[in-house]
């Protein structure tokens, strides 16, 4: 971001990588396979503002300078985070020591200086300062709020909140779940750059303290009520590893959040003018309207949540017929889907999708269309021939009709879930193949007035 003095906060993305990069050299997975064959290597994470500050200084951080055709001769503070060996690596203090000792100023826990120290001779310019959360200190002409991290014992890892003279920025790794205190210290800060943890991937019952992609989200939304996301926040992932998704999938999945990936050496943040850069901020560049698709099973439910993770405001409208029917099975279904949804969502009960996407209002979740076709017939008995010739037809076409007008009308983001009925067995009977015809004209319909509509199949996911 270009300040008023004509200043822009320049950070330099040295890795994005965990503690064991990604790829895992050791590893054959599928995440770490394809990221291999894409050349991407990533290494431990770490960056440099201004080529003055250093946030964290893990044993791959100097080569890492190296290979990007930088250098660390202007180096002046180190900001580092917890004792972790990615983070801290502190025999680069003695390397530093043998081509001369400029003044260097190293904040850290109480354990990050305890380990430092012992690589310094004592009359070498490096001040050590120990770090606690709730602290404010003035580096140069650094601003630098320590903020409390969830991760090992209290005090033991800390945030990083840097006011620079071109820009701001949040150093969010490690962690996991951000603490209250922590979202609180940071309310209004309208930040220029997140860069945040994303250890875990799919992979949620690892049982640390880093996140996830489902923590993740929850943690943009966190940031983005407290004023410390905007429109403008370029929002990056750090700290990957191969418990995520390959790079394609995983860009998609952020992307739904207003979030990204860069490779190690990116300059950030994002610059809106430059060329080929992608657009900043979490609504920037999302369509208003989403259909998704799949037959049973195929992930698409779970797609559809994924994309209003991040959102505050979220109504999960169910079209299906409640609990409590004396259907054991499908009773565990409701309660497998409930169990799922972020516990700030409201959800709601109801065929009138009209109503609701007339309405003004956050962002809904449709789950789903296919529902709600079974009950708009059921009530109007259009299963019997008979009461589909007389009458039936009608009045399912022109309910189907006003679904498609306020889809189209909507102002709201609204995500909608169908199935794919048209490619299993031809039903035996007459009611079963007019269901799959009408089901197959109402994606059709739905999907000539959205501007995203995505195909699942065994939970892989492709745009249409």
């Amino acid at each position: 971001m270009t300040r008023t003095d004509g200043s822009r906060l320049d950070v330099v993305a040295l890795g994005t990588g965990s503690a064991d990069g990604w790829p895992n050299p050791f590893c054959g997975c599928a995440s770490c396979t394809a990221q291999r064959a894409s050349g991407r290597v990533r290494g431990q994470t770490s960056a440099l503002v201004d080529g003055r500050l250093l946030l964290d200084c893990g044993p791959e951080t100097p080569r890492a300078v190296e290979r990007l055709g930088l250098d660390l001769t202007g180096l002046r503070h180190v900001l580092i985070t917890h004792r972790h060996p990615d983070h801290c690596a502190p025999a680069f203090l003695l390397f530093r020591s043998w081509v001369g000792d400029p003044p260097l100023d190293v904040l850290g826990p109480p354990e990050v200086v305890e380990a430092c120290r012992m690589w310094v001779a004592p009359d070498s310019p490096v001040n050590f300062v120990t770090v606690r959360p709730g602290d404010r200190h003035r580096v140069g002409g650094y601003d630098v709020r320590v903020l409390d991290a969830r991760h090992g014992s209290p005090g033991s890892a800390v945030l990083y909140d840097v006011t620079a003279p071109g820009g701001r920025l949040l150093y969010a790794t490690d962690t996991g779940p951000l603490p209250d205190a922590t979202v609180a210290a940071v309310r209004g800060a309208a930040f220029d750059l997140v860069l945040m943890e994303e250890t875990f991937g799919d992979f949620t019952e690892h049982g640390t303290d880093h996140l996830d992609l489902p923590a993740f989200a929850d943690q943009v939304r966190r940031l983005r009520e407290a004023g410390a996301v905007t429109e403008r926040t370029d929002v990056v992932a750090v700290h990957l590893s191969h418990h995520n998704p390959p790079g394609p999938e995983l860009a998609r999945r952020l992307a739904a959040w207003g979030a990204r990936t860069v490779d190690d050496g990116a300059h950030l943040p994002a610059r809106p003018e430059a060329v080929g850069a992608p657009p900043v901020g979490p609504r920037a560049g999302l369509p208003r309207r989403t259909l998704v698709l799949g037959g049973a099973r195929s992930g698409k439910s779970r797609e559809a949540e994924r994309l209003l993770a991040a959102e505050a405001d979220v109504t999960y409208v169910a079209t299906s017929y409640p609990s409590g029917s004396g259907d054991a099975e499908w009773d565990e279904r409701l309660r497998a889907h409930r169990d799922r949804r972020p516990a700030h969502w409201a959800t709601l009960e109801t065929l009138d999708l009209v109503a609701l996407l007339d309405a003004p209002g956050g962002p809904l979740l449709v789950d789903c269309l296919t529902l709600w076709l079974t009950r708009v017939m059921d009530r109007h008995d259009a299963w019997d021939d008979d009461t589909w010739a007389a009458s039936g037809e009608k009045a399912v076409l022109a309910e189907v009709d006003e679904l498609v007008a306020a889809w189209r009308r909507t102002s709201r983001r609204v995500v909608a879930v169908s199935n794919e009925v048209g490619q299993g067995v031809v039903p035996e009977t007459t009611a079963g193949r007019r269901f799959r015809d009408l089901m197959g004209r109402v994606n059709t319909r739905v999907a000539a007035e959205t501007e995203d509509v995505r195909w699942c199949a065994a939970g892989r996911v492709v745009g249409l």
